[in-house]
């Protein structure tokens, strides 16, 4: 299928339902659950979730989980928009003049602002849904994390800059603030690792603390506060001294976190790029280039097919061909990369496409799981899609 067609079905489905969906680990919104005394248990809440997440079947209508908003899915979407809209000021309008950009633009902007977790040092968000991670950790329904805070702050700030609206900056400039205050910091040699959420105890997982570096960078760019700087460079330190010496990264660093996946390595680095660009400090260039040549040296196939792991081809999961476009384009090795990037979206686009536009899940050996999920899949393939239509019409 040509590149048009297929972003112009997902476009098109992704309107369609205002851009609300389901999730994977949205289990425990279902109103069954939360009749049954069972929510009240760890282990029923755990196996709720990744019961639905890890089913080739659709359970979420039969057990009543609705289709909801979700602050990333959103923020993936608003900063597809504005890439549309970039490219659009360049003439190309296949998918929307730069009027009607805007205008979605000024939707999602706004819906973004109506999801802003309230009660913290600053602008952050969290998801739709109660998340219990393994049987440590409940999280509850917007307790706000850095990760989904990342995403939204980095479209936000897209947003701005094309609609110049300054409580729209101001309010993704705050977020330092959440990051500063209400994360907490985990030593490690000479920088730190910032926590994932405001809980306590979750402050092993590498890219979690490279998106609060990534936070901090920008509110650096814009108020040229040096506490920003600093504290966004310890984080910097610390993710590259944990940079394995071929370029790779382990996900965190329990020992249940040992594994090595492609998207967070692509999360990793673009966050690192980010905080170059934004700080004009390029210190950590050759991590980054270390970083990338291991990422497209090990995480994606000779016919373009993504793998989930170093050394683990299956499940492919729909986020690894998204975030490769993502991170190429972040670091300006897009068109060096172009015969990899087409590879990889073709192939996808051919075996994780439904004929209704939406994209699955997840491609297994055995059973794929063909749920389309708003966030996990949708605003990922919007945003990278809107990425590679800019990137090849530069």
């Amino acid at each position: 299928m040509k590149f048009n067609d297929s972003f112009q079905n997902l476009k098109s489905y992704c309107e369609d339902q205002n851009f609300a969906g389901w999730d994977p680990y949205d289990g425990l919104n279902s109103k069954v659950f939360q009749a049954l005394p069972l929510k009240h248990w760890d282990i029923a809440r755990l196996a709720w979730i990744q019961g639905f997440k890890r089913s080739p079947i659709n359970l979420r209508k039969l057990l009543l989980v609705p289709k909801q908003h979700n602050s990333k899915g959103i923020a993936l979407f608003l900063l597809g928009y504005c890439r549309l809209y970039e490219a659009a000021s360049q003439g190309k309008i296949e998918f929307g003049t730069s009027e009607t950009l805007v205008e979605k633009i000024k939707y999602l902007t706004q819906l973004l602002l109506d999801m802003k977790v309230e009660g913290y040092a600053g602008a952050c968000w969290g998801y739709n849904f109660d998340w219990q991670a393994r049987r440590l950790f409940l999280f509850k329904k917007n307790t706000p994390t850095v990760v989904a805070t990342a995403f939204c702050v980095e479209a936000l700030i897209e947003s701005y800059k094309i609609t110049q609206d300054e409580n729209v900056l101001n309010t993704a400039l705050s977020s330092a603030e959440f990051v500063l205050q209400d994360l907490s910091r985990t030593e490690h040699g000479t920088g730190h690792i910032f926590s994932y959420s405001i809980k306590d105890g979750n402050n092993t997982v590498i890219n979690a603390s490279l998106l609060g570096a990534k936070i901090l960078s920008y509110a650096y760019k814009y108020k040229k506060k040096q506490t920003y700087l600093d504290m966004a460079k310890k984080a910097v330190v610390a993710a590259c001294d944990l940079q394995e010496d071929d370029g790779s990264w382990i996900y965190g660093l329990l020992p249940v976190q040992s594994w090595k996946d492609s998207f967070h390595t692509g999360f990793n680095l673009d966050a690192l790029e980010t905080y170059q660009q934004n700080t004009d400090d390029t210190a950590f260039q050759k991590y980054i280039d270390k970083g990338w040549d291991y990422y497209t040296e090990h995480f994606f196939e000779a016919d373009g097919k993504p793998k989930y792991y170093h050394d683990k081809t299956y499940p492919i999961d729909i986020h690894c061909p998204a975030q490769v476009i993502v991170t190429a384009s972040k670091l300006n090795t897009f068109t060096k990369h172009l015969e990899l990037l087409e590879r990889t979206l073709n192939w996808t686009i051919e075996n994780m496409q439904s004929k209704k536009g939406f994209f699955y899940y997840q491609y297994r050996q055995g059973l794929s799981s063909k749920i389309s999920y708003m966030r996990w899949s949708n605003a990922f393939m919007f945003n990278a899609m809107a990425h590679y239509y800019l990137e090849i019409n530069k």
